[in-house]
Order: C-alpha cells, then sequence, then structure tokens
C-alpha cells in the first residue's frame, strides 16, 4: 500500500532523479538530437521572417529544453540540450554569424541568462515527470490494496454464506437415504423441498460468483454502454418474482426516461441482490419499495423494506462480506446477505457509483447511485427540429 508519509515521498523522488542521471539511453539521445534540429530549422525561419528574431528564437530553443525534458529520462538530455542550444544561438543566429563568440558587450548576460533558463526549464519538466510517475505508482498500488481487499471480502462471505446449504442439503439427504422406510410422505417432501431450496440458493450464489467475472481484471472497470433505467429495474423486479411469486413490490421511476451508463446485467444483479436481502431479512410482509430518482447529476436507485432495522454499528461494514442480522437470528436466516452485499458493493464501484444503506423509521433503506447519461445532439439540423417542436 502506498505511503503518504512526505518525508519518504521526498526521499523516493531524489531516489528516482539520482537513478535517471546515470542511465544512458540511445533513444533518448535521439529524441534530443531531434527536438534541437526541429527547434534550429524554426529559428532559421524566424530569423529570415521575423522583425526581432533573436527574441522569438531564444523562446523556441526555451521551449525545446522543456520538450526534450519531457520526453526524455533524467536530467542529462534537458540539461545537454540546454548548452547546444546557447552555443546554436550564438553560432547560427548571432552576428558574426558562423562564429562561436561570447565576448561582444552584453551578450555574456544574454547567453547566460538563456542558459540559466533552459536548464530551469529542463529541471522542472524532469521533477514533474519524476512525480507524476510516482504518483502513478501509488495509484497503482492503491488499487492493488483496493483488489486485495476485495478479494478477501469475497473469500470470506463465500466462506461465511456456503456452509448453511451445503450442511442442509447434505443432513436433508443423509436423512432420506438412511431412514427412508421410517419417515412418511410428507416428512420426505419436506426434507427434498429444503434440499431444492438450498440447492437455488447455491445456484444463485454461483450467479453472483460469475456476474463478478464481467469486471476488469486490471482496470476494475466494466463495459458500460447508455441505457434506459426503468427497463433494467422492471427486468430486475420480474426476475425477483419469480423465486418469490407472493413478495409485494411497488415500483416508482420518473415520467421521462432516464439514462445510465452501466453493465445492465450487472445492476440487475444489483437490484435482485438487494431485493431478496429486503424480502428474506424484513422479517415482514409489507410492500418493498423500489424508487428511482435523478440528483446532481446522478441517477438514484432506492430499494426500501418496512421491517427489521440494521444495528447502527453494522452498517459502514455490512457490505464488506458479514451479515448483518441480529444475534437472535438462526444462521439460517442471515444467510446470503455478505456475498449478495459485498458483491454488490463491487459491481456498483466499477460503475464508479457508489452504495450505502441506511436505517430509517421503519425498516431499512438501500441507495446506490450511477452516473446519468446524457446524450447530446450534435446535429444542428436535429437542433433546429427541437426548436421548432
Amino acid at each position: 500500500m502506498a505511503n503518504n508519509d512526505p518525508g519518504k515521498r521526498r526521499t523516493e523522488i531524489t531516489a528516482a532523479l539520482r537513478a535517471k542521471f546515470r542511465n544512458f539511453s540511445f533513444k533518448d539521445f535521439l529524441v534530443t538530437f531531434g527536438v534541437y534540429v526541429a527547434a534550429t530549422l524554426i529559428g532559421f525561419f524566424f530569423n529570415r521572417t521575423a522583425s526581432d528574431p533573436t527574441l522569438n528564437i531564444a523562446m523556441l530553443y526555451t521551449v525545446g529544453a522543456f520538450v526534450a525534458a519531457r520526453y526524455t529520462d533524467g536530467y542529462f538530455y534537458g540539461i545537454l540540450y540546454a548548452f547546444i542550444a546557447v552555443v546554436s544561438v550564438n553560432y547560427f543566429f548571432t552576428y558574426p554569424y558562423g562564429n562561436i563568440d561570447f565576448s561582444l558587450q552584453g551578450y555574456q548576460v544574454t547567453f547566460l541568462g538563456m542558459l540559466i533558463i533552459s536548464i530551469i526549464t529542463s529541471i522542472s519538466s524532469t521533477v514533474l515527470k519524476t512525480q507524476q510517475e510516482l504518483l502513478a505508482k501509488q495509484d497503482k498500488e492503491l488499487m492493488e490494496a483496493e483488489k486485495e481487499k476485495m478479494r478477501a471480502n469475497l473469500l470470506r462471505a463465500v466462506s461465511h454464506d456456503i456452509r448453511t446449504p451445503l450442511t442442509g442439503i447434505i443432513g436433508n439427504s443423509e436423512s432420506i437415504i438412511e431412514n427412508p422406510s421410517a419417515m412418511d410422505e410428507a416428512e420426505k417432501v419436506r426434507l427434498v423441498t429444503n434440499i431444492d431450496r438450498d440447492a437455488r440458493w447455491l445456484l444463485d450464489m454461483v450467479e453472483n460468483l460469475l456476474s463478478v467475472t464481467r469486471i476488469d481484471e486490471k482496470s476494475s472497470k466494466v463495459k458500460k454502454t447508455p441505457e434506459i433505467v426503468d427497463e433494467v429495474v422492471s427486468t430486475a423486479v420480474s426476475q425477483f418474482r419469480k423465486s418469490f411469486p407472493d413478495a409485494k413490490v411497488t415500483v416508482k421511476v420518473p415520467d421521462d426516461p432516464v439514462m445510465a451508463e452501466m453493465d445492465p446485467m450487472l445492476i440487475q444483479q444489483v437490484m435482485i441482490n438487494i431485493l431478496n436481502n429486503a424480502q428474506i431479512h424484513s422479517g415482514t410482509e409489507n410492500p418493498i419499495e423500489v424508487e428511482v430518482g435523478v440528483a446532481d447529476g446522478n441517477v438514484l436507485f432506492s430499494v426500501r423494506d418496512y421491517g427489521r432495522r440494521i444495528p447502527e454499528e453494522r452498517l459502514e461494514s455490512i457490505f464488506d462480506g458479514g451479515s448483518f442480522g441480529t444475534e437472535e437470528e438462526s444462521p439460517d436466516s442471515t444467510r446470503g446477505m455478505g456475498i449478495g452485499l459485498s458483491i454488490c458493493k463491487t459491481i456498483i464501484g466499477a460503475h464508479d457509483g457508489s452504495i450505502k444503506a441506511v436505517d430509517h423509521e421503519d425498516g431499512v433503506e438501500f441507495v446506490f447511485t450511477l452516473p446519468e447519461y446524457m446524450e447530446e445532439i450534435d446535429d444542428a439540423e436535429d437542433i433546429d427540429t427541437l426548436d421548432r417542436g
């Protein structure tokens, strides 16, 4: 993980700059030479066309010092360029032409000033580039740390949630296999129903895990397309009702179509996970409310239930892979919450959105956001049509 200590950061920058001074690269030499040749040719053009060519040429070589330092590795090439530039101005563009002569009155200060400015420009460019490289390295380390945390949370969630259904399947199947004659038909049906329920839950968990594979491992992002939000919500609610036919869900969306850039399958999975948890863990038959709104350039998705509340101390950690049920709840009643919400957080993060859970007076509300997609109208004819309409 990246260290934010200023002293250590200065040490890293100093070490990086020293390393750059020691390394020689033929490629960097060619870049420096190419910038010098380009500046010199443009200088000859200025010398023929500009009314005050000396100042323009001096500024041109100074800009060249910045470019050479920016696209080479280390101090050496920028400083080398600065010395050659000063000599070239004297040789090519200062009377007497074709001679190196710094003895003319006033020229010493001019050339010294140009040399100092070129060197300072080169050093500043190199330091800036080095800092950018270190910041990029720190960002990469932070991203890797976040990925590692995500993997740990998912692993913890899987290990936490997979035990109960597997134990139930094994126990119920053993009971049927070992004592088939001792059970009546109703008892067998009950045990088989439990096995079916646990197997379906495991299938849902596998689908959750497979959904994470749609997230790019290197960038932790997903392939997004503009989607109409109410269609995605409608599909998710329909899928949810297949698992819970008796569940009551009310949906409220804006009158005007709202669009967001997303992977629709993943956002549907988020909606289904939250709806499942609301139905299973709220402990009430009151309707679940789904609402979509727009605020500050974001699309807000809200899923509100009217049942058990989440203990305040667990609100911040419920997306980290653990359950949030009360201590009185059985393990069976709280299973599935960990991995479902952990994956929700991963998916929403990959969409550059946010997700949170809040208590209200009568239950729990989950809210997640996605950046709103604003379709740009580039065609002037389309704009004219809208104006006339």
